[in-house]
């Protein structure tokens, strides 16, 4: 599952965007707030867009949310069946999400990127920090859309740009949000082959 994305949005495009789509941006932030990345992977801190007041904040989070019992952070969390109206709702700027393929390592690394958009919005769900935890998010995940299915049997839930407000706001139900993109939404591009 995609633990693993980029973030390489310009201050002036994340601006653009969210003046097209009617979101006060809090006077406070600047492009210090969406530090550009590489490779974001679990456990590392991140932007993600929430609510404050009337505005739509980047806020830096922990990517993962704590366990609570045995095992590693929960970086994915499946959307299927569940309600999120009492969930803290966030969006999780990116330039692409990863996929990997392969039986050994190095394992065989696929980029997929949004058309016709130039940064995507991941749905997520965060927490507030308890005890030595900081603040944290999850990507949700939904069946693979059929640019996704060649690569993997899960895939996080993209949103284009004009569900970004239904989902922070839940104004749409989450049936109508959470669900893969059609056919041809995704650009995907192999960025390193596997191992033989």
């Amino acid at each position: 599952m995609c633990n693993d994305y980029e973030q390489h949005i310009r201050w002036a495009e994340y601006c653009e965007m969210m003046q097209a789509l009617k979101f006060g941006i809090p006077s406070h932030q600047s492009e210090l707030d969406l530090p550009r990345a590489d490779d974001i992977k679990v456990n590392d801190m991140a932007p993600v867009m929430r609510t404050a007041g009337n505005d739509i904040e980047l806020t830096q989070l922990n990517f993962g949310l704590p366990s609570s019992g045995r095992g590693g952070p929960a970086f994915n969390f499946r959307s299927e069946g569940r309600h999120f109206a009492e969930s803290k709702r966030c969006l999780i700027p990116a330039s692409a999400f990863f996929e990997f393929t392969g039986k050994k390592y190095p394992k065989a690394k696929h980029r997929f990127a949004l058309n016709d958009a130039p940064f995507m919005a991941i749905a997520g769900i965060w927490r507030d920090g308890h005890g030595n935890h900081p603040p944290s998010f999850a990507m949700l995940t939904t069946m693979p859309g059929p640019d996704v299915e060649p690569y993997h049997n899960r895939q996080v839930v993209v949103l284009r740009p004009e569900n970004w407000a239904a989902w922070i706001y839940l104004t749409s139900s989450e049936p109508e949000l959470l669900q893969p993109l059609p056919e041809g939404s995704l650009t995907v591009e192999t960025v390193r082959a596997g191992a033989d």
